[in-house]
């Protein structure tokens, strides 16, 4: 048996995991696989009756009890502070070392694509997740007055960065992707981006099927918009990662649409929609499921259901193709309506068992 934790968490999310956890209920058991699937309530609701982010229990609970962890979103305007997100999603992120954020971008309908040439576009971003400037080491000297200084330090390893290399690789050689390209800044940033392309250089060499590149992160995202579907296989640093795999998912449909996965290969994996908890819109129903759903498809795929993984995201296709839209891709479908459809899609008559349900 599989456990998976569901933390529907804040705003939307707790919408589209809905979703998500209904067409999971129905694509399992078709494929026979077994799963107990665990609600947790973490998440702004939580720490503001209780004071309690995620406590240490909970945590090794998440770390050693569970194959994987589905997350909707945190943040919640009641708490500026964002405590929740910091302890729970970069808790989870840092302490479990998930050092490989994928983010896939591909083009499902070409009335999606914003550019005036709608060209096929298949993009997998390996972005570094646990070093870069996200580390927030630095600080501030005379905050406040006239001459404050702020210092934001850009960590890399050579640890951090060839795991990250070799992870892209690895993914490109079993997808039968036949380019890998690095991205960087070596130019402004000589000490990481010689790391970076150092590295790269001597990884490449035990990949030698596989053509290796390495360019500036301002080529790359003009060349994004002029050709996109010239890249295929792209890894870099945790800050361009985050820009780039944003510009990637607007050129697919925007990202209520895209989803991510959090790894560290054999070990961990936290799934979630990259949209965030969009207070704005949350508690209206409209927002934009698929993402959630898509990341199903990536918790099923880490589980080694190839099969029932391959149903979900031809489902996803097919909704986007032919099924309601919410607003934000031009419809005026529900939450509930779209992740519906998705599961009427994938429902069968020949159903296996039930999935067992339980709550922490």
């Amino acid at each position: 048996m599989a456990r998976v934790a569901i933390i529907p968490g804040d705003g939307i999310g707790v919408e589209v995991v809905r979703e998500a956890v209904r067409v999971l209920e129905v694509v399992a058991p078709r494929h026979g696989l077994d799963l107990e699937l665990t609600s947790w309530e973490l998440g702004a609701e939580r720490y503001l009756r209780e004071g309690v982010t995620i406590s240490e229990e909970e945590f090794r609970s998440l770390a050693e009890e569970h194959d994987a962890i589905l997350l909707g979103a945190l943040g919640d305007p009641r708490v500026p502070g964002n405590e929740p997100a910091r302890d729970i999603l970069l808790g989870l992120r840092f302490r479990l070392d998930l050092y490989v954020n994928f983010r896939p971008s591909r083009l499902l309908d070409p009335g999606l694509c914003p550019l005036r040439r709608v060209p096929a576009i298949d993009i997998e971003i390996f972005r570094e997740n646990t070093e870069g400037l996200y580390v927030n080491m630095g600080g501030s000297f005379k905050r406040g007055t006239p001459d404050e200084v702020a210092v934001q330090e850009d960590v890399n390893t050579r640890k951090g960065v060839e795991r990250i290399l070799r992870a892209a690789f690895d993914h490109a050689r079993s997808r039968g992707r036949e380019r890998v390209t690095m991205v960087d800044k070596a130019n402004a940033m000589p000490a990481a981006g010689g790391l970076w392309r150092r590295t790269l250089e001597e990884v490449a060499h035990s990949y030698p099927d596989i053509e290796a590149e390495a360019l500036y992160v301002d080529t790359v995202a003009m060349d994004l918009v002029r050709r996109p579907e010239r890249y295929q296989v792209i890894v870099t640093c945790n800050l361009f990662g985050d820009i780039l795999s944003d510009l990637a998912a607007g050129l697919t449909g925007g990202l209520g649409l895209a989803p991510s996965a959090n790894l560290h290969p054999g070990r961990h994996a936290l799934f979630e929609p990259v949209h965030g908890s969009a207070p704005d819109i949350a508690g209206r129903g409209v927002a934009n499921p698929l993402g959630a759903i898509a990341c199903v498809g990536l918790l099923l795929e880490h589980l080694g259901a190839d099969a029932a993984a391959a149903e979900v995201r031809q489902a996803v296709t097919d909704s986007v193709r032919e099924g309601p839209r919410t607003p934000d891709l031009g419809g005026s479908g529900t939450t509930a309506e779209v992740g519906g459809w998705v599961a009427g899609a994938l429902r069968d008559a020949s159903s296996g068992p039930s999935l067992q349900h339980g709550d922490d």
